[in-house]
């Protein structure tokens, strides 16, 4: 419940830097069972998910109508398969303790860690990963430069595990001084100071990099689109309604010195550019008559599929007509794809509809900057906006419709994702959303110029070059995370070990 409180919406972050204490004393008191420390880790993980992840409800129950309690109890079995990684982190942290006493206590930022990205591998979803609980403190998020949100929850695990093991510590010297684990003090203090170290050295170089030239200007629209009840004639209006907004901001805009594009968010609207040729006139047209470019979610043909379709972002130049089109890589599992054997995916339809992945990382060319874009879900994946930075991207913009989840936690819950890609990367985050949270994130991972949900909203950004070279995130990936997966795997291998050369009974 302490690590359930730190996200949104009840978000005090400070308690995740102590919701493992119980945890870890509780399965230090079970390391001598067999079944017990993965039960007590698996019930940590599902109440946690169940907790924090409620809102998947809102959309069947509301736009479905589903009933409501075997909803819920529906995600009740999805979070308890979620929480099977934590259970597996509880089996693997007794056994350490049981084979080598209170020195392995400080193992337990490396097996969570190692159990977190392996959810990630295994899934492709990371959703609520313990770093994520700090996106909304800068101050504290910047070692992400470095080794992604991965670090970041190592160090908050880290916490709680310097707090166990000096109550553990402490214990064991009462009982038997002969036992002080000396030598693991020794590496407790390096721990702590490795990891302050890596909260406070990664943004110092910012403190003096130059400030970038701006080299054109973005406008964001947040049209605030519903998510059921549109005919064709409302569908149009809206439509007209998103042109109309942007529009107004950009007849405030005195002298227009630079380029100018104008993005949309992704939307239940449907836009299909290449299909509708209405459509395709009508945003052709705005962009002539404004001279500017417009960036927007669209349903593009797959040729290599018969009623294929991508969900993709296309970039419509100031003088009409497709600049550059980018296919969604990480399609949403059940929502936009069935992540099941060929035979099996017709008995499941996905619930927005049958896209095909995208396979190139495309960049926009806005005004002499390069963009990078993610398509709401795609702002979970580090590697993604990894990509577009050794591919040169200036500046990361996503796209987003958060609409049919509903006013719920998910609303921020998914701008932490998004600020972790803007301190991984060190690249700015225009983010522009259909129902919120519209906002500009610096490469810092600070805050700004935020849209109130549920309302529409336009936003005028300066778009600037990067000019700056890789972080060792951008340039490794999740390099950490794997050298965390391998420690819990030798620290599992050297505990199995150690126990079978225990006589029984000893």
């Amino acid at each position: 419940m302490l690590l359930a409180a730190s996200f949104p919406d009840i978000e005090i972050p400070a308690l995740a830097w102590f919701a493992f204490v119980p945890l870890l004393i509780g399965l230090g008191f079970e390391k001598d069972k067999s079944l017990s420390p993965f039960l007590t880790g698996w019930l940590f993980g599902t109440l946690f998910f169940f907790f924090t992840c409620w809102w998947l409800t809102f959309a069947p129950i509301t736009y479905a109508g589903f009933p409501v309690i075997p909803t819920y109890l529906l995600l009740l079995g999805v979070s308890a398969a979620a929480g099977i990684f934590s259970g597996l982190f509880g089996l693997v942290y007794a056994k350490a303790r049981k084979a080598f006493g209170v020195p392995a206590v400080l193992s337990a930022p490396f097996i969570w860690t190692a159990f977190e990205f392996a959810r990630y591998w295994i899934t492709g979803n990371n959703w609520n990963a313990v770093g994520y609980s700090q996106a909304f403190n800068p101050g504290l998020i910047q070692n992400a430069s470095i080794g992604g949100v991965y670090l970041t929850g190592f160090t908050v695990v880290l916490s709680s595990t310097l707090v166990v093991f000096v109550i553990e510590a402490a214990r064991q010297m009462r009982t038997d001084e002969s036992k002080a684990p000396k030598a693991a003090m020794g590496f407790a203090a390096g721990l702590l100071i490795v990891s302050g170290g890596l909260l406070v050295i990664p943004g110092v170089e910012l403190s003096v990099r130059a400030e970038r030239p701006i080299v054109s200007e973005m406008i964001a629209v947040q049209p605030n689109v519903p998510m059921a009840g549109l005919d064709f004639s409302k569908w149009r209006a809206l439509r007209k309604r998103q042109t109309d907004l942007a529009e107004s901001k950009l007849d405030a805009i005195d002298e227009r010195e630079r380029p100018v594009t104008v993005v949309l968010p992704e939307s239940p609207m449907n836009f299909q550019y290449a299909l509708d040729p209405e459509f395709r006139s009508f945003i052709d047209g705005f962009a002539k008559r404004n001279d500017v470019s417009v960036l927007f979610n669209s349903a593009e043909p797959d040729p290599a599929r018969e009623r294929g379709f991508f969900n993709s972002a296309v970039l419509v130049g100031p003088g009409g007509g497709m600049v550059k089109q980018y296919d969604k890589i990480h399609l949403l599992p059940f929502g936009e794809f069935v992540p099941l054997p060929e035979f099996a995916q017709e008995l499941i339809p996905p619930m927005v509809g049958r896209f095909t992945h995208g396979q190139e990382y495309d960049l926009f060319d806005l005004g002499g900057a390069k963009a990078g874009v993610m398509i709401c879900f795609e702002s979970h994946f580090g590697s993604l906006s990894a990509e577009y930075a050794r591919k040169g991207a200036d500046v990361l913009i996503e796209m987003t419709n958060d609409g049919y989840l509903g006013p719920t936690p998910v609303l921020r819950q998914h701008l932490a994702n998004t600020v972790f890609r803007a301190v991984e990367t060190r690249r700015s985050v225009l983010r522009v959303t259909n129902v919120g949270i519209t906002a500009n994130i610096d490469e810092r991972g600070v805050i700004a110029d935020t849209a109130e949900p549920y309302s529409e909203a336009v936003r005028h950004w300066p778009v600037r070059t990067h000019g700056g070279g890789l972080t060792v995130y951008a340039a490794y990936g999740d390099w950490f995370a794997v050298l965390c997966l391998l420690a819990a795997a030798a620290v599992f291998g050297f505990s199995v070990a150690k126990l079978r050369r225990v006589p029984a009974g000893e």
